[in-house]
């Protein structure tokens, strides 16, 4: 059969009426062919009953029937035209093997069709009623799911696609207008979001090209001063490098994150365009919200890369490189201490906690040694050490308090776990839930580690800032006064509840003043 056809030509296998493929041919007695809908119609909107080609007029209406052999070559032609469906095509629900491109759906069946087994909705009269758009997937998207009805219509009121029932019940006093309508309106949109995404592009190809050049500038100043620099100030020379190491580190990363978001802005101005070509309203409105807004961007207006100055630097004399790196030091670790004080978190100590000659303050930010106390012995007090710990867990994130240790010989602070040992004799060391640091004697300080870490503080502290990073594993130690770090414990695995810990130790005529929780200083911060 596939041999029969191709010997004929396509326009020798289409109707002179409907100009189509035959569908259920027939052939007059003169010897022409026609779909038998098309003739048959011919013949009842004619006084006249003739062939349409050769004009031979029949006394009688013809009694025809289907010619079963250009039926089968007719859709043996048809099928061949067909290809088969690509990846984005809409497939036909009725092909059985090769499953062909769906040529329109129908709304009432809730199925899409190929071109041949669409026939029937073009030539049975109940099926000729029933509603084709162009093929879409995923049909019942375009279903209202209360009132199993096609979404013809947009509701502006509430913002959504709406069938007849819907019109006539919950939005009838709604603004209400076609799916094309709206759509035009939300083109007009995408085609201001299309330019601002090419704007922001733009944009950021610039920024590109900025900092490329920021970069070629700082290569030209790190040549300059290498070629006069001498071999005697080596580490400055490596100052030098390292610094154009770290602008071109910066570099690299703002060309990374700005070509990341130039790809983003693409793939959302190729997503707005195939979304403003589309006549499928329906999806149009259904994926407006999605691609219509801009997608986040980093604001790049103020973010450059300024090339390192390198003149004089590695000239500069030995002498002053120490003195130098001293103050660098001394500003790291001000703006280290600057960082870690915006978590400061209110410290207020727990009563429960408390052992019996600790006297706390009202308010629960003052804790000294005094007179013993009838208090429960519950299973949270200390005894016979004399500590307390915070009210407030912590179990996530970072946080950081200051304790006002001015005037005191002896004391203890730091955090703890929720299931350390409270009674009897207690080592506070980081196995057994203590992470502190300590004075004795008036001057000598010491880090709770296993074994203790004597440490060097040059000054008498007078206030102590305690910050702690739960998921890094870190405790950190800071003299506030001279805004300098002091000790930190690192990697550890907290998998529990910390407390502050505090401890003022016993008053033996010199150590009588409190340990105070102290407000963060916010405008030194």
């Amino acid at each position: 059969m596939a041999c029969m056809s191709s010997c004929l030509s396509e326009e020798q296998l289409r109707c002179a009426i409907c100009l189509d493929v035959f569908t259920d041919p027939i052939a007059t007695p003169c010897g022409h062919n026609y779909c038998k809908t098309c003739i048959t119609y011919y013949w009842d909107t004619n006084d006249v009953c003739q062939c349409p080609l050769c004009a031979k007029k029949f006394h009688k209406r013809p009694e025809v029937s289907i010619n079963t052999l250009i039926s089968e070559m007719a859709d043996q032609f048809r099928k061949s035209q067909q290809q088969p469906a690509e990846a984005d095509d809409v497939l036909c629900d009725v092909c059985t093997e090769t499953k062909h491109k769906a040529l329109k759906s129908c709304l009432v069946c809730l199925t899409s069709y190929c071109e041949t087994h669409l026939e029937r909705h073009q030539t049975v009269p109940a099926l000729q009623r029933h509603k084709l758009i162009n093929p879409v997937k995923n049909l019942e998207d375009i279903i209202c799911k209360k009132h199993d009805r096609p979404l013809e219509m947009f509701c502006k009121t509430d913002h959504m696609c709406v069938c007849q029932i819907c019109i006539e019940a919950d939005h009838k006093v709604h603004q209400i207008v076609s799916l094309k309508e709206e759509c035009e309106g939300k083109k007009a949109e995408l085609r201001k979001t299309e330019a601002k995404v090419q704007q922001m592009i733009q944009e950021k190809k610039q920024k590109i090209q900025d900092v490329k050049y920021s970069v070629e500038l700082s290569n030209k100043d790190v040549d300059k001063e290498i070629a006069d620099t001498c071999t005697h100030f080596f580490t400055a020379l490596t100052s030098c490098i390292e610094k154009h190491k770290a602008t071109e580190k910066q570099a690299e990363a703002f060309i990374k994150e700005l070509e990341n978001e130039i790809t983003e802005l693409k793939k959302r101005s190729s997503d707005i365009k195939h979304l403003s070509y589309t006549e499928d309203h329906l999806h149009l409105l259904q994926m407006f919200a999605s691609v219509s807004s801009l997608p986040p961007t980093k604001d790049w207006t103020n973010i450059n890369v300024h090339p390192s100055s390198y003149e004089g630097s590695v000239r500069t004399a030995v002498a002053q490189l120490e003195q130098t790196i001293s103050q660098e030091i001394e500003k790291l670790y001000d703006a280290e201490l600057k960082s870690v004080q915006q978590h400061a978190v209110n410290v207020i100590l727990d009563p429960d906690t408390a052992h019996c000659y600790l006297i706390l303050s009202e308010d629960g930010k003052q804790v000294n040694h005094g007179l013993w106390q009838n208090l429960p012995d519950n299973k949270e007090r200390f005894y016979p050490c004399p500590c307390v710990l915070g009210k407030e867990s912590f179990s996530t994130g970072r946080f950081y308090y200051e304790v006002q240790v001015k005037g005191k010989t002896d004391w203890d602070l730091g955090m703890a776990t929720e299931s350390i040992n409270r009674k009897g004799s207690i080592a506070f060391r980081p196995n057994n839930g203590y992470w502190t640091m300590s004075l004795r004697d008036e001057h000598v300080y010491w880090a709770g580690t296993d074994p203790p870490v004597l440490l060097p503080v040059r000054e008498k502290l007078q206030k102590v800032g305690v910050f702690v990073d739960y998921e890094e594993g870190l405790v950190s130690f800071y003299d506030v006064e001279a805004r300098n770090h002091i000790y930190s414990f690192t990697g550890c695995n907290f998998t529990e509840k910390l407390f502050p810990y505090l401890c003022p130790h016993l008053h033996n005529g010199k150590n009588s003043a409190p340990l105070i929780i102290s407000p963060v200083n916010q405008s030194i911060v």
